[in-house]
């Protein structure tokens, strides 16, 4: 199985990786709490298309390294970097979701865009998750703290229940959009993660304010969103980095939760297509 190893982390880190088709790369960052796997609906389209599409674990999930810390954004834009020079590749597009966002942030603050063409954030965190006075459309502090301590006393049982709201499970069922089966199939992702990289890197997408960061993705940009994300709010994220990346363009996926690439996955793969190709 291929892994590369990150040899500037402070602990060896290995990163498990699936690398398919030729032709410009395309780097898939997934969300938390999950894998690579869930990016199983974009994976064939961008390959189909004639793409080589690259997708990873980050550390402490799938089948990577889960070393005890290292869930901070730089770290984890350092495996980002790392996957980027092993495979020696130029002209990539990274596309990170979710908490994914972030690593397509920090990777263009810690290491600039030489090595990257375009950039997309998919029901992405970016720029801050959590509600302060200059950010009150944001998550209340007290309900990120919520999160925190059912981890911390009940992950799985927290995990059970979670991907719920990630889908607007029962509006998108009624709609034939998903199966009782996708949750199970998170469920089981999601708990076998490392329990602590599942607290540690949780505490990094709530409380990392990127705001400063935006005026360093000088690269084409893509931001997609559903109107009816109840897990990261429209408001607090991608409102604001359409305004604060000056080479942007916006898509809101009307109707669409926070799992939209796999509840809207035809109109988020038309979205994603056009963006690569233009």
């Amino acid at each position: 199985m291929p892994f590369i190893t990150n040899k500037k982390s402070e602990e060896q880190v290995d990163i498990f990786y699936e690398d398919y088709g030729k032709g410009q790369p395309v780097i898939l960052i997934h969300g938390w709490p999950l894998s690579r796997k869930s990016w199983e609906h974009q994976v064939w389209k961008i390959v189909e298309a004639g793409y080589r599409c690259i997708s990873y674990d980050r550390r402490g999930f799938g089948i990577s390294s889960a070393p005890w810390d290292g869930y901070d954004y730089s770290s984890l834009a350092s495996d980002l970097d790392a996957i980027i020079n092993e495979l020696k590749l130029e002209n990539a597009i990274i596309v990170g979701f979710s908490m994914g966002g972030g690593e397509v942030v920090r990777y263009l603050t810690d290491y600039g865009d030489s090595k990257i063409a375009k950039a997309a954030l998919i029901s992405s965190i970016v720029p801050l998750v959590k509600k302060k006075e200059d950010n009150p459309d944001g998550v209340p502090e007290s309900a990120l703290k919520d999160i925190q301590n059912a981890l911390e006393n009940d992950r799985v049982g927290f995990l059970k229940e979670f991907h719920k709201g990630f889908y607007n499970f029962d509006e998108n069922k009624k709609a034939d959009r998903i199966s009782e089966a996708v949750l199970d199939y998170d469920f089981i992702v999601a708990s076998h993660a490392s329990p602590r990289a599942t607290i540690q890197a949780a505490l990094s997408w709530m409380h990392t304010d990127f705001r400063p960061e935006l005026k360093n993705i000088n690269v084409p940009t893509l931001i997609v969103h559903g109107d009816a994300d109840a897990t990261v709010p429209i408001e607090t994220s991608s409102e604001q980095a359409a305004k604060g990346i000056k080479d942007s363009t916006y898509e809101i996926i009307k109707g669409a939760p926070h799992g939209l690439n796999i509840t809207h996955k035809e109109e988020l793969n038309e979205i994603l297509m056009r963006f690569l190709k233009s």
